[in-house]
């Protein structure tokens, strides 16, 4: 009777171990998450490429960097900001896809970037060259670092930036902030603070007219 108690009295224990376990996760997670009431599409620090004013209809993408839809959007993107460029504001923010070994990386190198001015710079290097280190399995952390020396970033300055937490959680905050607005894919666009399908390659453009 006891050999056959005691397997059955660990599995219990096991189990229930692993429910509180879930439960305490899922719980820190949902007390991490934005309040979706709260949820802001864009915010004083959201990094803006372009600014036409007050009156401007305003773009907001919510990207990753490895992502092949984005970086098949993006020249449909740089054509439509050159196009309509003085009535529209363009805002980026981080999204980077759990899936993707290098999104956070490269949302890192950005951010380093952008805390010395050059967010753009970094932004047009990291899709440019996509698809040299996209669904990498490894770490291209150092790759990016050449970007940055290729863009004369001051090296001591943007090293401190990747390494210090608050650049993560920058990256992080965009994330969380996503996913409660209902953000679950890239790229995803808001126009007017109203979220955007992308069903053809063109949708983007007709909601900024429609926007204008």
């Amino acid at each position: 009777m006891r050999t056959v108690t005691k397997p059955l009295l660990i599995t219990a224990i096991v189990l229930i171990v692993v429910v509180v376990v879930g439960l305490v996760a899922f719980l820190v997670t949902r007390a991490q998450a934005p309040d979706p009431a709260s949820a802001s599409v864009s915010r004083a620090d959201s990094h803006v490429l372009d600014d036409a004013g007050g009156d401007a209809v305003t773009v907001v993408e919510f990207l990753d960097f490895e992502c092949e839809a984005c970086g098949a959007y993006y020249p449909v993107v740089e054509e439509l900001r050159e196009k309509y460029a003085g009535q529209i504001t363009y805002v980026i923010r981080y999204f980077p896809l759990p899936g993707h070994v290098n999104s956070t990386h490269s949302a890192v190198a950005a951010e380093a970037a952008a805390r010395q001015g050059r967010f753009e710079d970094m932004y047009h290097r990291l899709f440019e060259t996509q698809a040299e280190w996209g669904e990498s399995q490894e770490s291209k952390a150092e790759l990016f670092r050449t970007y940055a020396v290729d863009l004369g970033l001051d090296m001591a300055a943007y090293d401190a930036a990747v390494a210090d937490p608050a650049t993560a959680r920058r990256v992080r905050t965009d994330f969380d902030e996503g996913r409660a607005l209902g953000v679950g894919s890239t790229p995803t666009f808001f126009v007017n603070g109203r979220p955007l399908t992308i069903e053809r390659w063109n949708d983007l453009e007709l909601a900024i007219q429609a926007a204008l």
